[in-house]
């Protein structure tokens, strides 16, 4: 997906999860994705993205991986996401699974806090998708989290 230059918010309200997607871009590269109960008035509902968006949520089988995203959280934090950008569609780890898909030790306690804060924190849900770890938690709310959860059959 070439996005080269782009940069804005983009969002359309997806009435299969009762929310808008937003998408924040910066030089090209996806920095965020949030679901606001409604679009915001000053966001672009036509992108390319947001079309794939709109068919993954209508049962299309799409990993994502193409998009340009750019992280801006620690260095731990992004392991873990990076980790967690490697599941497959349709699969789903725990949170254990996902610290030693890290490099983590699942027995240190600080390791698995820093697996959920990193979750928790999650700056761009569906293309790092943390709907895919089980008992989470999430940066995707509830309601979406199912749904693409029900979209991936998981």
């Amino acid at each position: 997906m070439d996005t080269t230059g782009t940069s804005g918010v983009f969002a359309r309200k997806f009435d299969e999860i009762d929310r808008a997607v937003e998408v924040g871009f910066a030089g090209g590269r996806v920095i965020s994705v949030s679901f606001p109960e409604s679009t915001p008035a000053d966001a672009t509902p036509d992108h390319d993205l947001l079309d794939r968006i709109e068919a993954y949520l209508d049962g299309e089988r799409d990993a994502f991986d193409d998009v340009a995203t750019g992280l801006t959280v620690p260095t731990d934090q992004r392991e873990v996401l990076e980790a967690l950008e490697t599941i497959p569609y349709g699969e789903e780890v725990s949170v254990s699974r996902l610290t030693r898909l890290a490099a983590l030790d699942a027995d240190d306690p600080e390791d698995l806090e820093l697996v959920t804060d990193a979750l928790r924190e999650n700056p761009i849900p569906i293309l790092f998708p943390d709907h895919r770890v089980q008992g989470g938690p999430y940066a995707t709310p509830d309601g979406v989290r199912e749904r693409l959860r029900r979209v991936e059959s998981i």
